[in-house]
């Protein structure tokens, strides 16, 4: 079922009523930002693990495509088509570059180069570039609020990845411009899809934009990497069935499903809750330490995404 309200409906209710709708609309939306930071978030320990089985770009590429087939399928059991108009695709296809391709191979690739915490904190800069291109793409006004909150997060998010600021080194300049050209495409994917929407059902539109984008990732895996499957453990084999189940399933489905409900700007902002997971979730799972430091720069990064959803 479908829980945003269709805009020739707004147009026939009372402003009170509009303005009920708009809210329902809205937290629909922050719940299902909500679902797709823990997704992705849980996935940080989950990939740490599994790229000590794997090699990345098939562990990305083809849980991905794994994870479009059975989309595809939940698609199909909530009646929604998977048929997409002809003038869609050149869209779909430079949002599934953007969204998916980009973000997953560079982000990937960049973590050769970089420690994982430098590698997060340069990924998420995300909101930083989607709030800029929202102005002129847009017409998103920056309100002082906003900009706030968003120093807040990112501070907050700086602080909780190790503070004292990226020690760049020629070495690393690799993986510096891979994890900030990953962070500005997954931006202008967000912007772009706001600014020109696919106009498809959420699920329709994260099947083909996971096995659009992941297609070319995982070939890449399968010529390149040559990844060993059988030798995967019992451990590896569950994790991989979450990356399929949890990371794309489900976490996509509610990325996009709340893009069509919140601004582009507060969508992107929102996702800085997934390293603030990632690192909880760490500490927990893989005994990565968590003290007062940390869990005070967690306090910050949420007071700043919550700022930010009520400017």
């Amino acid at each position: 079922m479908d829980s945003r309200t269709p805009p020739e409906a707004l147009t026939e209710m009372s402003p009170e009523e509009r303005a009920v709708a708009q809210r329902r609309t809205r937290t629909v939306g922050y719940l299902l930002l909500v679902a797709t930071s823990v997704g992705w978030g849980l996935n940080w320990p989950v990939t740490k693990h599994l790229l000590m089985e794997l090699p990345p770009l098939s562990v990305r590429g083809l849980s991905g495509i794994i994870g479009a087939a059975l989309l595809a399928v939940l698609a199909l059991a909530f009646r929604q088509p998977l048929r997409v108009p002809r003038e869609t695709w050149p869209r779909l296809v430079l949002l599934s570059f953007l969204n998916v391709t980009a973000w997953m191979a560079l982000m990937g690739l960049a973590l050769v180069y970089l420690p994982a915490s430098e590698a997060a904190v340069m990924a998420y800069t995300m909101p930083v570039w989607a709030s800029a291109l929202a102005w002129p793409i847009l017409g998103e006004r920056i309100s002082l609020l906003r900009v706030v909150a968003m120093a807040m997060a990112i501070a907050g998010l700086v602080a909780l990845m190790g503070g004292g600021g990226i020690a760049a080194s020629y070495a690393k300049l690799p993986g510096i411009a891979l994890a900030l050209s990953g962070a500005f495409l997954f931006a202008l994917g967000t912007v772009f899809g706001k600014r020109w929407p696919l106009g498809l059902p959420p699920l329709t539109s994260a099947v083909w934009q996971i096995l659009i984008g992941c297609l070319p990732v995982g070939l890449a895996g399968l010529l390149l990497e040559q990844p060993h499957f059988m030798a995967l453990s019992s451990l590896g084999w569950t994790l991989f069935g979450y990356s399929i189940v949890v990371q794309f399933c489900v976490a996509y489905a509610c990325w996009f499903a709340a893009l069509q409900r919140l601004p582009a700007s507060v969508a992107a902002i929102g996702t800085l809750l997934v390293p603030v997971i990632g690192v909880l979730a760490s500490a927990a799972a893989l005994g990565e330490p968590l003290g007062v430091a940390q869990i005070a720069a967690l306090g910050f990064t949420i007071a700043g995404v919550v700022l930010a959803s009520r400017s």
